[in-house]
């Protein structure tokens, strides 16, 4: 699956789950439990132990049944593992341009973080394919998102950071590509209690509350 295509699945679905967990096995759980939602694209973050070999491992056993990328990537060294354990997308919470220059030449796309108006403009003009504006909820949510894209409508926008199923379609409607999600849908206290039912349960939840904000 090449650049275009990942990024245009991404804008499809309009979730990007992004995956924290204290051990590989939790973080696949969450995965297995999301994907049963019907929920195919993930970001695993940097934060979980062995965080590239997982990924090398799911890219592998998944193939284009799902989009595995790299989250909270922060600097170009950590990029190039996680391109070499072949993540289909990176995202990290800050703007690192040597971060964007390594994924352009290898042709991934790359969200990096931004929050305000002249950030966001940097990292679209260094060559990010979005910019993940973070963290969102803390800076006025849809409304600021909604402001961002009147001076900026040509740049694409991820809001991540406190992403809710009461609020993504807010997000949507404002003009997002596409919403990370972290904890309101990749519940870690669900997976540890055995509730891999309720995750597959808001995974379809929030399918159904972004083609509602589409409609």
């Amino acid at each position: 699956m090449n650049k275009t295509q990942v990024i245009g699945k991404i804008r499809d679905t309009g979730i990007v789950p992004v995956i924290r967990a204290r051990s590989e096995d939790e973080a696949r759980r969450l995965i297995e439990a999301i994907m049963a939602g019907g929920i195919s694209i993930f970001e695993v973050t940097m934060t979980v132990p062995n965080a590239v070999s997982l990924i090398r491992s799911l890219v592998t056993e998944f193939g284009d049944k799902a989009i595995i990328g790299a989250g909270t990537v922060l600097d170009a060294s950590a990029a190039q593992d996680c391109l070499a354990a072949a993540a289909k997308f990176v995202v990290s919470p800050v703007l690192d341009l040597s971060v964007i220059e390594v994924c352009r030449q290898a042709g991934t796309a790359v969200f990096p973080g931004a929050l305000t108006p002249t950030e966001i403009f940097a990292a679209w003009r260094a060559g990010a394919d979005a910019v993940k504006i973070f963290p969102a909820n803390a800076m006025g949510g849809a409304d600021y998102l909604k402001a961002i894209k009147a001076p900026f409508p040509q740049i694409e926008l991820m809001p991540t950071g406190g992403v809710t199923l009461a609020t993504i379609g807010g997000y949507i409607r404002a003009g997002a590509i596409a919403a990370g999600v972290g904890s309101d849908l990749a519940d870690v206290h669900a997976i540890r209690s055995g509730e891999t039912e309720k995750i597959t349960k808001t995974a379809l939840a929030f399918i159904n509350a972004v083609r509602e904000a589409r409609s």
